[in-house]
C-alpha cells in the first residue's frame, strides 16, 4: 500500500461554502488545515490533539499533517482566502458586545451581572 493511499483513507475532501472543497480528516469536520495550526503554530503534539479529540487516532492527526506537506501551497492559499473573507466580515459586520458595553459604562450602569 503506498502512503498515498494511506492518506487517503485518513482524508476526504468536503464541500466548502466559501472555498470550493477542504480536506477534512475523513468521517469528522477536523479540518487539515485545524490540525496543521495545532500542531505547528500552536506546538501541540499528535497525542495533545487526539487527546483533545478523542474521536481521532494518531495515524488521523499523521495523515493529516502527510497531506498538509503534500499539499502546502494550496492549504496555504485556503488559509490565506479564510483569513481575509474573516477580516472582511469584520469590517462589514463589527462585533456589536464591545459597543453595547461601552455604552452601558458611559451611562454608569453595571456590566456584571
Amino acid at each position: 500500500m503506498s502512503m498515498s493511499s494511506v492518506v487517503t483513507q485518513h482524508i476526504e475532501m468536503m464541500p466548502s461554502a466559501l472555498h470550493g472543497v477542504k480536506a477534512v480528516i475523513a468521517g469528522t469536520r477536523i479540518r487539515v488545515m485545524d490540525v496543521y495550526a495545532w500542531h505547528v503554530q500552536q506546538g501541540k503534539s499528535a497525542q495533545q490533539i487526539v487527546e483533545e479529540f478523542p474521536h481521532l487516532k494518531l495515524a488521523d492527526v499523521y495523515a493529516a499533517m502527510t497531506y498538509y506537506w503534500d499539499n502546502e501551497a494550496l492549504v496555504q492559499e485556503q488559509i490565506k482566502r479564510e483569513e481575509e473573507a474573516a477580516q472582511e466580515a469584520l469590517r462589514k459586520y463589527p462585533p456589536k458586545l464591545p459597543e453595547a458595553i461601552r455604552r452601558r459604562k458611559a451611562d454608569g450602569g453595571s456590566i456584571s451581572s
